[in-house]
């Protein structure tokens, strides 16, 4: 990487579930999660799955929770997701890991 080439500051994500206040039928458990690397990588732990409703929950606020945020913003704040299944009433929780300085060529 040059010096002069563009780069775009990306946080590692993990989504962990974090507690199920309801019946699960998805067969997740507290502790479940899945990461979600570089720009586009997701990987959920080998033997393990993600409940495809709980993940399509989470995919519209992870690009936000991987970038810098204002000081203030709410997406700064908040960082928990419910699956849409109303008996399920599963909670996760979005939490930075690492910073990766990527080419913005690189970007999806």
């Amino acid at each position: 990487m040059s010096a002069e080439e563009p780069t775009t500051d990306l946080y590692d994500l993990r989504v962990v579930v974090e507690r199920i206040e309801g019946r699960s039928v998805c067969g997740l458990e507290p502790g479940d999660h899945f990461d979600v690397t570089g720009s586009n990588r997701l990987s959920i732990p080998a033997g393990k799955h993600f409940c495809l409703y709980a993940l399509a929950a989470c995919l519209p606020l992870l690009p936000a929770k991987q970038r810098a945020l204002a000081e203030g913003d709410w997406m700064a704040q908040d960082s928990h997701v419910a699956c849409p299944d109303p008996e399920e009433r599963l909670i996760m929780r979005i939490e930075r890991a690492g910073l990766q300085r990527i080419p913005t060529e690189e970007l999806t």
